[in-house]
């Protein structure tokens, strides 16, 4: 594995790993982790692959800590295929940033991705659930119990967003070995 591709899967690792401390409700490097990894991994299917497991193993050391009592939420529950979707779609999302890995785009990305996280997640709460009648109402009243979760969700989407895209452009500037080259074409023979 190149110097690069290791210090990115890393980066993305190491953000799913901070899942595992104390923290606030929904601030967390989901988005993040999706967002960097398709943006950075060269190798589409490693950059949907890497941040897929690191959500997954994040998820499975959340459940075990759960079963021993040492965390309140659970790891592993019925609806986490809304997430998983959730999450793919905004690796997706991700791949748009490959070519344009501006703080402005990488700000909008990041800001798409929570806002969709959200509608798409509390969709999910309420469509197959029984937490809230399955009525207009009852979707507003939804999305309203979730209002507060939304800000940690904004604020942990921008602080690991900052972290991974701002922390690997400055390695990139201080490590020539992290910079992704192009390709240099290989001779073709003239035909004559």
């Amino acid at each position: 594995m190149k110097t690069r591709t290791a210090i990115l899967v890393s980066a993305v690792l190491l953000a799913a790993v901070t899942r595992l401390i104390p923290h606030p409700p929904n601030f967390a490097p989901i988005t993040a982790m999706a967002l960097f990894g398709a943006a950075t991994l060269t190798d589409k299917r490693l950059a949907v692959l890497t941040p897929l497991l690191a959500l997954f193993v994040s998820d499975l050391c959340i459940e075990a800590m759960h079963r021993l009592g040492l965390m309140a939420a659970w790891g592993l529950y019925s609806g986490m295929w809304v997430t998983y979707t959730a999450f793919l779609l905004i690796t997706v999302m991700g791949f748009l940033l490959r070519k344009h890995r501006t703080v402005p785009a990488v700000a909008g990305v990041t800001l798409a991705g929570s806002v969709f996280f959200f509608v798409w997640t509390n969709f999910g709460v309420w469509a197959f659930w029984n937490l809230y009648p399955h009525t207009l109402e009852g979707l507003i009243a939804c999305y309203t119990a979730a209002i507060p979760f939304f800000r940690n969700t904004l604020l942990g989407d921008d602080v690991y967003s900052t972290a991974l895209f701002g922390g690997f452009a400055l390695a990139e500037r201080l490590l020539p070995v992290l910079r992704d080259l192009p390709a240099v074409p290989t001779p073709q023979k003239a035909r004559g």
